[in-house]
């Protein structure tokens, strides 16, 4: 009997299926791990276009964690959108109880196409209740300037900001620096006191759309196959490059392959 690793995701659900829950299930599938899902919202929405955001009830959210984290032997969690402040505090209630299992929290505040993911008070918490509990965090750098509280334009002010919010949260940092100009994609991590740069060559696609799901769901996959920190951003930013360069298109709609198994 074959018993694979076991990674849960909680996060939005996208009907478009390039992002959230169907993206982290793609990946977590393409590492070999058992993907469990709990869900925060149901998103109407496309690359091009959020449509409409339903939320999921804090209770509801909660239950779905709970039976999940009763039932299997889950080795990593990752967050992706989380919405609002009750939604955040539903899951550090429970995550907070289970301080072994590693977990990786990607602070998603914007969609790609420059939608609000996150109500504003929901911040905060955060602050206060979520990012605490990490293992790893991997912000872009808008959401790293919402946390830090600074603007970021440099590699030198990526470098500084990692740090400082690892130090305020007592956790590993992989600051996203993809949005920077220049022909190469890095992202700095900042982990147990050291800093190192992960690069790969930028790639000319429009298909962004699931990026920075794919690249946490990945690291989180690679956590639960008991890799180190450093061994499993490498190899998720390997194969975030990997579908970057194989992306899908239908019309005006670019997206991810992400582990689809397609033909390339």
């Amino acid at each position: 009997m074959h018993s694979p690793p076991v990674a849960l995701t909680i996060a939005g659900s996208d009907c478009s299926a390039g992002a959230g829950l169907q993206a982290d299930l793609k990946t977590f599938q393409h590492f070999g791990v058992h993907g469990l899902t709990a869900a925060t919202c149901i998103v109407a929405e496309t690359p091009n276009e959020v449509r409409s955001i339903e939320a999921v009830p804090p209770a509801m959210l909660q239950d779905q964690i709970e039976i999940l984290l009763e039932s299997y032997p889950v080795a990593a969690i990752k967050t992706g959108m989380l919405f609002s402040k009750p939604h955040v505090v539903a899951v550090a209630e429970i995550l907070t109880r289970h301080p072994a299992i590693q977990l990786v929290v990607d602070p998603v505040m914007i969609a790609s196409t420059g939608d609000p993911l996150l109500q504003k008070d929901a911040i905060d918490a955060y602050h206060t209740r979520l990012l605490p509990l990490a293992d790893l965090i991997t912000p872009n750098l808008d959401e790293a300037s919402e946390l830090d509280g600074n603007p970021l334009s440099s590699e030198s002010e990526i470098e500084a900001a990692a740090e400082r919010l690892a130090d305020r949260f007592d956790t590993g940092v992989l600051l996203k620096g993809g949005h920077l100009p220049g022909d190469e994609c890095g992202d700095f991590l900042h982990h147990d006191g050291k800093g190192q740069w992960f690069r790969s060559p930028r790639i000319d696609t429009p298909a962004t759309h699931g990026t920075g799901c794919t690249l946490s769901a990945a690291i989180t996959a690679g956590l639960a196959r008991g890799q180190s920190m450093t061994e499993a951003v490498a190899a998720a930013k390997a194969y975030l490059n990997d579908t970057l360069s194989n992306a899908l298109q239908w019309g005006d709609l670019a997206m991810l392959n992400q582990g689809l198994g397609l033909p390339r």
